[in-house]
């Protein structure tokens, strides 16, 4: 079961598989690029053909049609599905990083965030998806746009790194 605390609010009494932020927002939760939280439940297997043979992205190479494994998309892509959400992005805070609205990034909240992951944070009870940037002076959060200012902790706020992004969803054909 999902158990996150914020401000005596147990999100798993909101909602046990999805924790919808906007409606919160009236609540005090600030919020600013985050549009939802989802709880991963990998119970279905689908096996999608694995081609052998990487394709170029630029000068066209003679085809190979030889597929040989298939690749079940939950193992591939979660590792640990206890602690892996799908967030939605409601901003373009993290353009140059090649995520956009609507984007939807798998989280996992049981690694170590380290210099250069883009995360998921929590600042003031203000979500937000940045680059986590560890220097001497301290750590900070990039913003991947310059439209967009990156954050510096100023004294007495929080920094609370609330998961490490490991994959980018991105629709390419919109129905």
């Amino acid at each position: 079961m999902l158990q996150i605390q914020v401000r005596g609010y147990s999100m798993s009494e909101i909602a046990p598989s999805i924790i919808q932020i906007k409606p919160y927002l009236t609540q005090g939760f600030a919020l600013s690029d985050v549009m939802s939280i989802k709880l991963v439940v990998p119970t279905t297997h689908m096996l999608v053909p694995y081609a052998l043979e990487k394709i170029s992205a630029g000068f066209p190479s003679p085809a190979q049609d030889y597929v040989d494994k298939a690749l079940d998309m939950n193992e591939h892509l979660i590792k640990n599905e206890t602690a892996t959400f799908i967030v939605k992005v409601a901003s373009l805070s993290m353009l140059n990083a090649g995520i956009d609205i609507d984007d939807e990034l798998i989280v996992d909240r049981s690694l170590d965030a380290k210099h250069g992951d883009i995360v998921v944070a929590l600042i003031d009870n203000d979500f937000t998806v940045k680059r986590l940037m560890i220097d001497e002076s301290g750590q900070w959060l990039k913003a991947e746009n310059p439209e967009y200012k990156n954050i510096y902790l100023q004294e007495g706020q929080e920094l609370i790194i609330w998961g490490v992004v490991t994959c980018v969803i991105k629709m390419i054909r919109k129905s």
